[in-house]
């Protein structure tokens, strides 16, 4: 399949140091916001790539739950693939893209584990679906079929019946403390604009620098 003549011309908007914030942490809420308004279909989504022990990468997409300038969280069991690379390299990278805006931000961070208060608190909310559901999956291990899982779900409906479910021990959240952060807008004729931000020293001070890119 030749796919040479597929493209799209961006023209939507600009980008460029007197627009971006100072502050790459309000220029991403601003942006998001932006996407939430645009009624896109899960803003929140976020690819996650890590690499494993061999330095090979691995990509998924996760959802962004919370944000703040103490870095990105998002929630999985800590027995999956991304949990083990993870624990083997911290480093990862985040990539948001609202296609609709024309836009994308990049992450690189360093990821650790929230505390267990704070998966707690976000647990509690969780439709109880989706908490019976973290029970439920071993994630990333291998399995026969769907029955397995159907008859899981019904086995631990009785199990909670009335009752709050409570936090499993392998399931939790992650932040990720950003030390680079790269904004791109969809430009014409390829022009894209894209400004990226470095932390000066180490991560630090949370001082940051600024500098445009070319496309």
């Amino acid at each position: 399949m030749d796919l040479a003549a597929l493209r799209e011309e961006y023209s939507r908007e600009i980008l460029d140091m007197d627009s971006a914030d100072v502050d790459p942490l309000k220029q991403f809420e601003r942006w998001f916001e932006q996407a939430m308004q645009a009624d896109l279909i899960e803003p929140n989504a976020m690819t996650l790539a890590t690499v494993d022990a061999n330095n090979r990468p691995a990509a998924r997409t996760v959802l962004l739950k919370m944000f703040d300038a103490n870095g990105f969280v998002f929630y999985t069991n800590y027995t999956s693939r991304k949990a083990k690379h993870i624990e083997g390299n911290p480093h990862v990278t985040l990539l948001f893209q609202w296609l609709p805006l024309q836009r994308q931000v990049e992450i690189n961070g360093f990821a650790a584990k929230v505390s267990t208060a704070e998966s707690m608190k976000y647990f509690m909310v969780r439709p109880r679906g989706s908490q019976l559901g973290a029970w439920i999956s071993h994630q990333s291990s291998v399995i026969s079929n769907r029955k397995l899982l159907e008859s899981k779900l019904q086995e631990l409906k009785a199990k909670f019946a009335g009752g709050e479910i409570p936090l499993p021990d392998f399931w939790g959240g992650y932040r990720i403390k950003p030390y680079r952060m790269e904004f791109w807008q969809g430009g014409a004729n390829r022009l894209h604009d894209r400004i990226e931000y470095r932390q000066t020293d180490d991560h630090s001070n949370g001082q940051w620098q600024r500098q445009r890119l070319s496309p």
